[in-house]
């Protein structure tokens, strides 16, 4: 029977609160990232890269875990302007070009401090 393992990864400006990602067998859940670049934690200016650092902090946790985006099942992204929706999708795209994971994304009030436009979570499954 699988047990809970806590994923370690290397992100600067990680949140102390909460684990990067929890695996169960062969699934990755990876905790929701925001738009602080995975090296230095700088935040990203405005949507397009705000979404390029999120989406690399999540393939840098999903490396930890021994896995990949290539792997990544579903996506719940969390935006706080409904005007940012068509540069956020051309950013996703260059990441999930095909063979796009299942996804969710909605509009909200905020996040956890202003200057954070977006929010991502997703789930992936190490192949074996």
């Amino acid at each position: 029977m699988p047990k809970k393992e806590i994923v370690k990864a290397p992100l600067i400006a990680a949140n102390s609160n909460l684990s990067p990602a929890t695996r169960f067998g062969n699934l990755v859940f990876v905790a929701g990232q925001t738009g602080r670049h995975p090296r230095t934690g700088e935040l990203g200016q405005g949507i397009r890269e705000q979404t390029r650092n999120t989406l690399e902090r999540i393939k840098v946790v999903l490396e930890a875990a021994g896995t990949s985006l290539d792997n990544v099942l579903t996506a719940t992204v969390y935006l706080t302007r409904r005007e940012d929706l068509a540069a956020y999708n051309e950013e996703y795209a260059k990441f999930f070009p095909t063979d796009k994971p299942a996804r969710t994304t909605v509009t909200v009030a905020s996040l956890n401090a202003p200057e954070l436009v977006i929010e991502i979570t997703v789930t992936a499954c190490i192949p074996g």
